[in-house]
């Protein structure tokens, strides 16, 4: 398995504050954070351009340290969430009715902002796209990107108490994760990535409450666009089918070449869901770290699912949303460093031009799709 050292550092960074152990800011450009394998606590200090830590890590391999990310990430989360309170307040609408930009703050109805419209004299709560959400979208929004960077369902709560004065449940969190990641990912099944004539397949065993099971992904080459996640009990040939066949569903046509390890499952399922008489798509089999072909994109994405089961201390539920909602994640919100800070879904050109707050834009299509 091949993950990226730095990458590595940074989500261990992420698991630190998950795990509740929030930095201590002693000073203005001085905070403590505590190791997570002794009683030590180290200082991190930042002298206007550099970060330092007093950790080993730090002081003898000159690296980011997981203690330096964990305080970066604390402060933009931070920062984050204090700008998204400010646009909330202060943005102002145009008339959901004519048009107009002449519009005037109008009271409240409960948390929500009313606004009169100057010119047709009617009144209305900014709220297009999002007519049913209880919630302001940009707390729902806030809380799935927290989440799926790694943040625990009971500091998201602590957090919109914290920054938002809003007292909610973590079940309740966990219900918009469920709700709203089932609504994007019916729209965004429905998009047609343009790919690679190559995909990956590989398993890995998951931890689901106390039970092993196999977690199945297929990745398309050049875009790194995930196709598949799939979660089975058995290791049979009609989960590796599940597999690929959920692979064609989102690519919408067969490869050429289909990478996978030596598994017999893998070559069965191949001869059901590829195999023609045509032979136009082949089966690379028996790959290695050390052959021209290989499975190292897919054996990464495996490295960083692994570090994000380790922050969620196991999946709950087989059939949990948290898998598709990664999946989302991955192929249309986080930027990827190979990719030239692209994600997925732009390289594969799926131009839906999200925007900076990609799960908002995201959400908007999503429920818009669905109401028409």
């Amino acid at each position: 398995m091949v993950v990226q050292v730095q990458d590595v550092r940074a989500i261990r960074g992420y698991a630190i504050i998950a795990k509740g152990d929030t930095p201590k800011q002693i000073e203005p450009n001085v905070f403590t954070v505590p190791s997570q394998s002794s009683d030590k606590v180290y200082t991190v200090t930042f002298d206007g351009k550099n970060w330092y830590c007093t950790c080993p890590d730090h002081k003898y391999r000159k690296v980011t340290c997981k203690h330096i990310y964990a305080v970066r990430f604390w402060l933009a989360l931070r920062e984050k969430l204090v700008e998204e309170k400010v646009t909330i307040e202060e943005t102002k609408p145009a008339c959901k009715f004519c048009g107009s930009p002449n519009v005037i703050k109008y009271g409240k109805n409960g948390k929500k902002q009313v606004y009169k419209c100057k010119d047709c004299n009617r009144k209305f709560v900014n709220n297009v796209n999002f007519e049913k959400l209880k919630y302001d979208p940009h707390i729902i929004t806030v809380t799935l990107d927290l989440y799926f960077k790694g943040v625990s369902l009971r500091k998201i709560t602590d957090h919109l108490k914290q920054f938002y004065g809003l007292n909610v449940h973590h079940s309740t969190v966990y219900r918009w994760i469920e709700k709203y990641i089932r609504i994007m990912n019916e729209y965004v099944s429905k998009l047609e990535p343009k790919l690679s004539d190559t995909w990956h397949a590989d398993e890995m065993m998951v931890n689901i409450h106390g039970d092993w099971h196999y977690l199945w992904n297929v990745m398309d080459e050049d875009t790194r666009f995930l196709l598949a996640s799939v979660i089975s009990k058995e290791r049979k040939v009609e989960d590796a089918r599940r597999a690929f066949q959920a692979a064609k569903a989102i690519g919408k046509r067969k490869p050429k070449y289909v990478v996978t390890d030596g598994l017999q499952a893998y070559h069965k399922a191949f001869n059901k869901e590829f195999y023609d008489h045509h032979r136009s798509v082949k089966h690379i089999r028996n790959v290695g770290f050390r052959d021209k072909t290989n499975n190292n994109l897919i054996e990464r994405l495996h490295g960083t699912v692994r570090e994000r089961e380790k922050v969620m201390r196991a999946l709950k539920i087989p059939n949990t949303p948290i898998v598709d909602g990664y999946r989302l994640y991955y192929n249309f919100i986080r930027p990827h460093m190979a990719l030239g800070g692209n994600t997925p879904a732009e390289i594969a050109g799926i131009g839906l031009n999200l925007g900076q707050n990609k799960w908002k834009t995201l959400l908007k299509l999503s429920l818009e799709a669905k109401k028409n």
